[in-house]
């Protein structure tokens, strides 16, 4: 029986750190996605994607936003994907601001907001001026 040599590449990784997300592992893609970079290997959108999510099921809003800038100076472009991902992270830590401001940059962008962040963006606005806290816009 002959032995395959296989390299990992940019799908077999974001395949990686998406199962990572699924598994709420977002030490192990935030890993991975560093790895990526020692390997010579640049993330996709999709890889960062992968990353940013599961940044956020692991409540790690700041990571997510770390991401997202990361992205912006590899000369990646976030798309709907990766604005929603870190509009949903931002509404995990209760970052309501941080959530409007990015729903405004999506906007931006011209990528048009899907209805999940967009009334995600308008419920946590509501929330936040409702709440002792005013939200400024």
């Amino acid at each position: 029986m002959w032995e395959a040599k296989l390299e990992p590449n940019v799908i077999s990784y974001s395949a990686a750190i998406s199962a990572c997300e699924k598994g709420e592992q977002w030490q192990r893609a935030l890993a991975l996605l560093s790895e990526m970079w020692e390997a010579k290997l640049e993330p996709s959108v999709i890889s960062y994607n992968a990353g940013i999510s599961a940044c956020k099921k692991g409540e790690q809003w700041q990571r997510a936003l770390a991401l997202l800038s990361e992205m912006r100076e590899a000369k990646l472009e976030p798309n709907v994907i990766s604005y929603s991902a870190g509009i949903s992270a931002c509404e995990e830590g209760e970052q309501w601001q941080r959530a409007l401001a990015l729903l405004s940059e999506m906007r931006e962008a011209n990528w048009s907001p899907t209805s999940s962040a967009t009334t995600l963006g308008s419920a946590r606005a509501r929330r936040a001026s409702s709440g002792s806290r005013r939200l400024r816009c």
